[in-house]
């Protein structure tokens, strides 16, 4: 049985295979539980409300701000609000699992903040900015100028990576996933 109150946080920077790896992870440890975070922004093609995320508007979430319910959030893009609920957390706990964030690396640096000795951060690199521009142009789900916005705040982002407990360079993603699967059970173990 996991201890209670476990928090397993998983950032990178856009493309650079953290859902992939998260997915992983689920599929491979029944004792873990996806934290669903809420979102402004409209959902992407098959994206379900509930699912993948809690997809509010812009006024639910800043009176979610106010009433002080997340235990994280931030705008990543002009008018684009992304959070962890205090809610969402405890829905896990009482499943008697553990949480697994997919957040931004802000996000997971201010959560590792609040829970320094129940959660472990995970922080997956791309093997290089060049190539995590190519995985992000492959999606085809960016413009030329969110395409450069994103790899500016990915190059950003990255000069952070020595803020986390473990990283994963995703240049061979089997690879990855294994790496992160076996931090992951050593962290579910103590």
């Amino acid at each position: 049985m996991p201890t209670p109150n476990k928090i397993i946080i998983i950032t990178a920077p856009s493309g650079s295979g953290k859902t992939s790896i998260t997915r992983f992870l689920m599929a491979h440890s029944p004792e873990l539980a996806f934290s669903i975070s809420a979102a402004t922004r409209q959902a992407r093609g098959i994206e379900k409300d509930g699912v993948d995320y809690y997809f509010l508007s812009e006024a639910a979430f800043k009176e979610k701000i106010q009433h002080n319910d997340f235990v994280e959030w931030e705008m990543v893009y002009e008018g684009k609000y992304y959070g962890t609920l205090k809610s969402e957390l405890e829905r896990i706990w009482e499943q008697g699992r553990i949480p697994v964030l997919d957040i931004d690396v802000k996000g997971a640096i201010h959560v590792k903040q609040q829970f320094p000795d129940s959660a472990i951060t995970l922080f997956i690199e791309p093997p290089s900015v060049g190539e995590l521009r190519k995985r992000l142009e492959t999606r085809g789900t960016e413009s030329p100028e969110s395409l450069a916005a994103r790899v500016n705040k990915a190059s950003y982002e990255l000069s952070f990576k020595d803020q986390f407990d473990k990283q994963i360079v995703n240049d061979d993603l089997p690879k990855a996933c294994n790496e992160a699967l076996e931090i992951i059970g050593e962290f579910i173990k103590q």
